[in-house]
């Protein structure tokens, strides 16, 4: 791909402009400013996705390495956990949300679904623009990269997290049980 196919030019105006700006947001752990959003931009497409439409279904084998920018709507992030048949929802995300960015680097089936609650835009990126992005323009790329990676080492972190308290949980139980299980002395 040469750098002409994803000039600005190429995106509608106004979805290409709140694009760039929800990636340079302080909440977007991506620390891009605004010129090097739009180079970023200038990579992605963008997708309407209609309300109750499962974009990222998890389990999925298929290679589709995209990651999406929410520019409008909601998104709702389910996973079917150990035990349950039905799926249990680890978060809803709204405008400036990135979904969908470990099946970007990766090649695994996805880890998660990913529905929209709301008629949403997004701004995809595919994987192959983002190996077109670090040819053509490296700098920018790995920051983006990097912005990636420390946005799923603070996901593994809050994982972490969580199965230290469910551990703590599991053990506080335990006991509760034996305690009223096992005969007195």
């Amino acid at each position: 791909m040469s750098s002409d196919d994803h000039s600005p030019d190429t995106q509608p105006t106004g979805a290409f402009e709140t694009a760039a700006e929800l990636l340079t947001a302080p909440s977007a752990l991506i620390h891009l400013s605004l010129d090097e959003a739009r180079v970023v931009v200038g990579y992605m497409t963008p997708r309407y996705i209609p309300t109750d439409t499962t974009f990222i279904r998890e389990g999925d084998a298929a290679d589709e390495g995209f990651m999406a920018l929410l520019l409008e709507g909601e998104v709702v992030v389910e996973s079917v956990t150990v035990s349950r048949t039905e799926p249990v929802t680890i978060r809803v995300l709204g405008p400036g949300s990135l979904v969908g960015e470990v099946g970007l680097v990766d090649r695994e089936p996805r880890s998660a679904s990913c529905t929209t609650s709301a008629d949403s835009l997004c701004a995809i990126l595919t994987r192959d623009a983002l190996e077109a992005l670090i040819n053509e323009e490296p700098r920018i790329g790995s920051k983006l990269l990097l912005a990636i990676a420390a946005r799923l080492a603070e996901r593994l972190r809050d994982n972490a997290r969580k199965l230290r308290l469910y551990a703590k949980l599991a053990k506080a139980m335990q006991m509760e049980i034996d305690r009223l299980v096992l005969p007195r002395a």
